[in-house]
């Protein structure tokens, strides 16, 4: 039993190790103990476990580490074997290329949303791909559209955290704002993540209804134009969100 613990707490501690990594930036061994909340001696030994095993690389001058190309093959075998990804991928890349803005896949994971995919259009260009990369439910659309899945206690225990001036962190507001998107079946956002950006997104849901994840349809303020395009877009959005739901096995009524 004691083998067991130990063997679980290692296990963890290396997923903490890993986790150090999340925000894309190099870490000195220093800085993944610190973040890993574990001794530096530890996370010297993990960190050339990982290094063994292609997990994690070390740029030798700088003794920086980083994420290591094997993690690119286990996370495309998991984006590949997944459901959503599957059924969605092509569908958000034609429409994409259709509309020449963002067009946006993305998995809910507790109180977080993980982008599975994400195509730009020739009016909204990025430098660097979502995929992965981890969004609040409360100040994205694509996150609030799947906000009318939650229970109200579990919307209550959000944590709120600003992110703009025009970040939701009021509870109730947040509730109006969940009942207006569950009436009118997609949620829209202007500037509540990113400032100059704003989106149009709609929930998608599995074989037995429950929302699973969601798509959303980005781009720069002035060419999403919420003032006259919030009808097309939500139109197309809630769509191809009702496409890929059936795609998925769901044929019961939306919403």
């Amino acid at each position: 039993m004691s083998s067991d613990k130990s063997t679980n707490q290692s296990v963890e501690k290396a997923v903490a190790v890993l986790e150090a990594f999340a925000d894309g930036m190099p870490r000195r061994v220093g800085d993944v103990a610190r973040s890993a909340e574990i001794s530096q001696s530890t996370a010297s030994r993990l960190l050339a476990t990982l290094e063994s095993a292609g997990l994690v690389e070390r740029d030798s001058l700088s003794a920086l580490y980083f994420l290591g190309p094997e993690l690119l093959t286990l996370a495309g075998v998991a984006i590949n074997q997944n459901p959503v990804h599957r059924v969605g991928r092509q569908i958000a890349q034609n429409l994409a290329s259709d509309l020449g803005l963002g067009v946006n896949i993305a998995l809910l994971r507790g109180v977080e949303l993980v982008y599975l995919c994400n195509f730009e259009g020739r009016m909204s260009p990025k430098s660097h791909t979502l995929m992965g990369q981890r969004v609040p439910v409360h100040a994205t659309s694509i996150g609030k559209s799947t906000l009318v899945g939650f229970t109200a206690a579990a919307r209550r225990a959000l944590p709120l955290t600003q992110y703009t001036e025009s970040t939701i962190t009021d509870p109730a507001v947040l509730e109006r704002e969940v009942a207006f998107i569950s009436r009118r079946g997609y949620a829209t956002e202007v500037e509540e993540f990113v400032l100059g950006r704003a989106s149009v997104a709609a929930p998608i849901l599995d074989q037995g209804g429950k929302i699973i994840a969601a798509i959303s349809i980005s781009g720069p303020r002035s060419e999403i134009d919420l003032d006259s395009r919030e009808r097309d877009l939500a139109r197309i959005v809630i769509e191809t969100a009702d496409r890929i739901s059936s795609g998925l096995g769901y044929h019961g009524p939306m919403g």
